[in-house]
């Protein structure tokens, strides 16, 4: 994940625009408030299908980053697995670095 996805992740999450946690995650897919999900490839496959399923029965895009540990850095935690964006502004900055980063 490049510095820049990481500084916007930590601004969403310090402005309460994004959760973090698997049930947390869930829940706001199933009410229709997330607008991206950023995913460790490095979770469990049980919660990878688990996620990537609502996402796509919900529609929500998805995302992923190497570990858990540069996903837990970037809200200044020791390690998180998922997390979900419900800011639409943040959601579309956040969706236009990983197209970029992917192109390269």
């Amino acid at each position: 994940m490049n510095k820049r996805i990481g500084d916007l992740l930590g601004l969403a999450f310090r402005a309460n625009r994004c959760v973090t946690g698997e049930e947390q995650v869930l829940s706001e897919i199933k009410q229709k408030r997330a607008r991206l999900v950023v995913l460790s490839k490095d979770t469990s496959e049980t919660t990878l299908k688990r996620i990537q399923d609502k996402c796509n029965y919900y529609s929500v895009p998805i995302r992923y980053v190497e570990t858990r540990y540069e996903l837990g850095h970037a809200f200044g935690k020791h390690e998180r697995v998922v997390a979900a964006i419900i800011e639409p502004g943040f959601a579309e900055k956040m969706l236009s670095l990983f197209d970029e980063n992917n192109r390269r």
